[in-house]
């Protein structure tokens, strides 16, 4: 579906609900009101298989306007003003957004001074007037951004060898800022980010101004694309932004430390043709630009952030690495603009979606370009196939995360277990209807969030038969099934435990 278009800005509200009630009724109302401001504020969330606190009923976000202010230490906390535009989806009393990590100075609803209160990871907003549903509303929360993390709660801000970067990634973007952190709920985004002179901040979108004074510069981004919270991007260090042109005139912008920028230069430059090739595969680059932030940071991952993907500087710099691999984990997270970004997941649970996706056109990469042959690379997925499955649940059912290890839903089972998943998919239907349908899906879905049942819809679709079925013992078995095409292809045993009690 289109993205939410920004909205126009709430008018200001009457005191009061609605006056127009029937008096008899105004009592046993106001009765209701007090009691319901009275209760201890509760966390709330959209009921998420695997994350049940994360997002909030009752309102769908259009807009978010982050702004950051950067002292020039990645050890103090950021001043920050988060400003969310929304359209209400019910009778609202109470505004839950997610914020996990800062402290909150102050929060307005409509102009309005609005009271606030901690509940677990939520913060709670109760408006001077309760809202009605479908009303815009605007909420601006003035707050600090903390990129120093306990042990135990790692993630958002990325702290870097000369500045900072985002990784949000599966539910940490309420850590750097309030908002409805939930796939589901995607918006458009505008950054405006003050650092001393001297440091270059980017974020996801396009540049939409730089204004200098006093020592410091504002750089202001907006994105054209609804996205999700998880995959907002802010850097901001002593870099250099690198531009050169795609496919159809795209703009295409790197962002490297300044002191690695020749090493890194020959890596960059292969972006463009990488783009062509998954155009080719299916279909039009889904946004307004595309680049990769390569950080002076060990992360231990890359992440897909929206048309500015994170990527560890020593993955291009170390030798170990072979030529062939890092250009197919470029591609990787190129191929998650169209397969988890512009096609967002509805729920996490849907994650395979996302990842099985990037990593199959990581491997037919690597094939293509390199002669690592796809077929082998599926059959040994297949011999550790049930092993993933028992330990981390089958690919479109994963097992939640463990306490203290949220990114646990990144197993092996939604990665070459699901890129699995697509090739026993092209051995049922053939080849010529696995391309259609991997164009029709993200044509259909652009900018928009999709199901695992909307994939085996279309899928069904695109095959002319009903391949329920197919998809149940796939997607949901605890075992899996046989390979089409491929009856010698084995599981391999799991090996047997030593003995003990």
């Amino acid at each position: 579906m289109p993205h939410t278009p920004h909205p126009p800005a709430p008018r200001s509200r009457t005191r009061g609900r609605r006056r127009l009630r029937a008096a008899a009724l105004l009592a046993s109302a106001v009765t209701v009101c007090l009691v319901a401001a009275s209760a201890p504020p509760t966390p709330l969330g959209v009921g998420d298989r695997l994350f049940p606190h994360l997002g909030n009923p009752g309102y769908d976000v259009a807009a978010y306007d982050l702004s950051f202010t950067y002292s020039g230490s990645n050890t103090e906390p950021l001043r920050a003003v988060t400003t969310i535009d929304a359209r209400t989806t019910a009778d609202l009393d109470r505004v839950n957004l997610d914020f996990a990590h800062g402290k909150v100075d102050s929060v307005e609803v409509d102009g309005e001074p609005a009271g606030f209160a901690t509940a677990g990871e939520d913060l709670v907003i109760t408006p001077e007037d309760a809202l009605d549903e479908g009303e815009w509303t605007r909420i601006t929360v003035r707050h600090t951004s903390d990129p120093v993390y306990p042990e135990d709660r790692e993630g958002g801000w990325v702290r870097t060898a000369d500045g900072l970067a985002m990784a949000n990634q599966a539910d940490v973007a309420h850590l750097v800022f309030p908002c409805n952190d939930h796939p589901s709920d995607k918006a458009s985004f505008t950054f405006r980010v003050t650092a001393p002179d001297g440091l270059t901040a980017v974020a996801n979108g396009l540049p939409a101004g730089v204004d200098s004074t006093g020592g410091t510069t504002t750089w202001t981004y907006r994105t054209a694309h609804a996205m999700a919270t998880e995959l907002a991007q802010v850097s901001i260090g002593r870099s250099t932004v690198l531009h050169r042109t795609g496919p159809h005139g795209l703009p295409v912008r790197d962002v490297v430390p300044t002191e690695h920028r020749a090493a890194l230069e020959p890596w960059l430059a292969k972006t463009p043709g990488q783009i062509a090739w998954m155009e080719e595969k299916v279909g039009r680059y889904p946004f307004e630009t595309y680049g990769l932030l390569m950080a002076d940071a060990t992360t231990g991952f890359e992440l897909e952030t929206q048309t500015l993907s994170l990527f560890e500087r020593e993955l291009f710099t170390e030798p170990g690495y072979p030529k062939w691999y890092v250009e197919s984990i470029m591609v990787h997270e190129l191929a998650h603009q169209w397969f988890g970004n512009s096609v967002g997941p509805a729920t996490w649970s849907d994650l395979w979606l996302n990842e099985g996706h990037a990593t199959w056109y990581e491997a037919l990469y690597a094939q293509e370009t390199a002669d690592k042959p796809l077929e082998a690379r599926m059959k040994a997925a297949y011999g550790a196939s049930d092993g993933w499955r028992a330990k981390g649940g089958p690919p479109a059912a994963p097992k939640p995360p463990t306490s203290g290890s949220k990114t646990g839903i990144f197993r092996a089972n939604v990665y070459d277990g699901a890129a699995l998943v697509l090739y026993a998919l092209r051995q049922e239907i053939g080849r010529p209807a696995f391309e259609r349908l991997e164009r029709a899906w993200v044509t259909r879905h652009r900018d928009g969030t999709a199901t695992t049942a909307d994939f085996v819809r279309i899928a069904s679709e695109t095959a002319g038969r009903d391949l329920g079925d197919f998809f149940q013992g796939w997607l949901y078995g605890e075992k899996t099934p046989p390979m089409p095409g491929h009856p010698d292809w084995k599981p391999t045993p799991a090996p047997a435990r030593a003995g003990g009690a």
